[in-house]
């Protein structure tokens, strides 16, 4: 069983914040009729991932909603081809596609 010691990782994001940028991406979900989830995906880990500190090194998130939007498509019609099995499979790719934009910034 490994030991850990005081590796100094932690979150430095705020209640405020949290809930304030939920709530955009919430706000332009709606009103864009859902068109717009990836930005707001895009925006909350960002957010989320900007705010985290691993022994010491900040991450920084590099995803663009662009870059996600073509992923979405592709999953919804293949959701939609395999009479939504495929969508068991989602939140797998796009946690991969979360990290795979994940950097340390030192």
């Amino acid at each position: 069983m490994e030991t850990r010691k005081n590796t100094n990782s932690y979150f430095d994001g705020g209640l405020l914040s949290f809930i304030g940028w939920n709530l955009l991406g919430l706000t332009v979900t709606v009103l864009t009729l859902g068109i717009c989830y990836p930005w707001a995906l895009c925006m909350v880990y960002g957010w989320k991932i900007n705010h985290t500190v691993i022994e010491g090194k900040r991450m920084k998130f590099v995803g663009s909603a662009v870059g996600l939007f073509g992923h979405w498509i592709k999953w919804v019609l293949l959701s939609i081809v395999t009479l939504g099995i495929y969508s068991f499979w989602v939140s797998i790719k796009l946690e991969d596609w979360k990290v795979r934009n994940t950097l340390f910034l030192n």
